[in-house]
């Protein structure tokens, strides 16, 4: 919210001039496990189209370490930044795990709002299906 805010009055732009989307707001919700048993709980917001928000995975930790075998796998990520733009009823979603080192993992979501839910589906990745609703 405060990163719009900046942009707006950079731009000179006032926030009270700024375009509504019908789909501004909070919106929250968990997701199946996927292909991966990894269910998802999203936190997204949405402020004139523009979409900003996170999905953790509540069951992600670290490995544990058995020093008499051989290294523990690294572990899953546990938050993802997601973003992008909300322009129609139909739209994608971009998503970014926060991991370590030089491992970048991506996928995108599409988005649809069917009724008063945003449904996210998952491209890719652990196929993981959502449906969200307004806080």
């Amino acid at each position: 919210m405060k990163r719009i805010l900046v942009l707006l009055l950079a731009f000179g732009i006032s926030p009270a001039g700024a375009q509504t989307s019908p789909l501004d707001g909070d919106w929250t919700g968990k997701s199946d496990g996927g292909s991966c048993s990894t269910p998802l709980d999203f936190a997204l917001n949405i402020e004139a189209g523009l979409v900003d928000g996170t999905a953790t995975d509540p069951t992600a930790h670290g490995p544990v370490p058995n020093l008499k075998k051989s290294a523990p796998p690294p572990p899953r990520p546990g938050l993802w930044q997601i973003y992008g733009a909300a322009s129609a009823s139909t739209f994608t979603l971009r998503a970014l795990a926060s991991v370590q080192g030089t491992e970048r993992r991506e996928t995108k979501f599409a988005a649809s709002v069917q009724g008063g839910v945003l449904m996210l589906a998952e491209s890719g990745g652990c196929g993981r299906k959502a449906s969200l609703s307004r806080k």
